[in-house]
């Protein structure tokens, strides 16, 4: 039975955009209900705890941004640490660093002064004889050259997207960050790091004193839902909220197989990569990494891409023109709402870090009166 208490906000969805608006709503005096069809609040950045580790449940999670306010408004809710994002790339047993910077191309190539990186690339690059780049793979080449694009770039491209690089459109790299210096800090944002005691005490903090029902879907008694609020705030597929009229709006998706294990330390350091086609995962998380843990045991996520349906969780937007031209028909039925407010990565198709997911409920909940 659902209560008939009148809310100024209805928000669909305790992701993280529904919790800041509501968050943010709530500060303004609103009232609001927020309800998820999951059993928790959190969205992707749900943590499970398992061995005294936090366990990304939906993948690796890093907090980056250069905005000092967006840094300071998380860390108003929860403090985070000091983690730096330093991937590591493994291609046929050989260890690199990522991003591409000074310590890989001493890797790759055993130089170590800038200017002789550049000559290679430029070498590699003249020779494939690439001037008008005509998919992804002739793309990725002449920006990096032959080396790096067949050991850390083809194969871990080609799992993610299915496809084969000379199949994929060359607008997906548009560029490729190449550091001319020893660093091998992923993030070039001033601010990073993890929340101490993982991403929920983030989810609780925006949440605490509002509402929110779990296990509930949205579309199964919607205008019942519809009916309890002034205004909705939906995060979820913009296509489902109108029925698909146009189709259905395609994603990536990813399997998760989480391992614990006997073991205080599995590979040193939180993101491996895999960068080959033949091996199936494209990366091993290891979560205690993320803060520093120092328990006997260790949880590792193996990351396989896949293709997605409805069974599947949409993880990133094919951004492709069949798409895009679909996406623009429904953005102009969201734009005639007036009681609607959408936002998020599945209500805007959109691939959000963090960060940006947070400055849009900001600036959305901005106008609130």
């Amino acid at each position: 039975m659902i209560a008939e208490k009148k809310y100024d906000y209805l928000v669909v969805g305790a992701g993280l955009f529904g919790a800041v608006f509501a968050h943010e709503a709530t500060k303004k005096g609103k009232t609001c209900l927020v309800i998820d069809k999951r059993n928790h609040a959190g969205g992707n950045i749900y943590c499970d705890e398992v061995e005294g580790i936090n366990v990304h449940r939906y993948g690796a999670h890093i907090f980056h941004t250069n905005d000092k306010r967006l840094w300071d408004y998380v860390n108003s809710f929860v403090e985070f640490n000091r983690y730096t994002n330093s991937p590591l790339a493994i291609y046929k047993d050989e260890l690199y660093n990522l991003p591409f910077n000074m310590n890989t191309f001493y890797q790759l190539w055993k130089v170590r002064k800038p200017e002789e990186v550049r000559a290679i690339i430029q070498s590699q690059i003249k020779e494939s004889g690439i001037e008008d780049p005509q998919n992804l793979e002739e793309q990725a080449i002449s920006l990096v050259g032959t080396d790096i694009y067949y050991k850390l770039i083809k194969g871990y491209t080609e799992k993610q997207w299915g496809r084969n690089c000379r199949d994929l459109p060359a607008f997906i790299i548009k560029r490729l960050p190449m550091r001319f210096t020893f660093d091998n800090n992923y993030f070039n944002d001033k601010y990073q790091g993890i929340p101490i005691g993982g991403y929920n005490k983030l989810t609780e903090g925006l949440l605490k004193g509002i509402e929110v029902r779990l296990n509930v879907d949205y579309f199964e008694s919607r205008e019942e839902w519809d009916a309890m609020a002034d205004q909705i705030v939906f995060t979820g597929k913009i296509d489902q909220f109108y029925d698909y009229r146009f189709g259905k709006l395609e994603y990536r998706s990813l399997e998760f197989k989480h391992e614990t294990l006997d073991t205080d330390n599995y590979q040193g350091n939180a993101v491996v990569n895999y960068t080959e086609r033949e091996i199936p995962y494209t990366r091993i998380i290891e979560h205690k990494h993320f803060e520093f843990g120092t328990q006997d045991k260790t949880v590792i996520t193996y990351e396989y891409p896949q293709e997605w349906d409805e069974s599947k969780e949409p993880y990133y937007p094919i951004n492709d023109e069949k798409n895009t031209a679909m996406l623009k028909n429904y953005q102009q039925l969201a734009d005639t709402e007036t009681k609607v407010i959408f936002g998020g990565r599945l209500a805007e198709y959109k691939y959000y870090d963090m960060h940006q997911v947070i400055a849009s409920a900001l600036k959305k909940s901005s106008t609130i009166a």
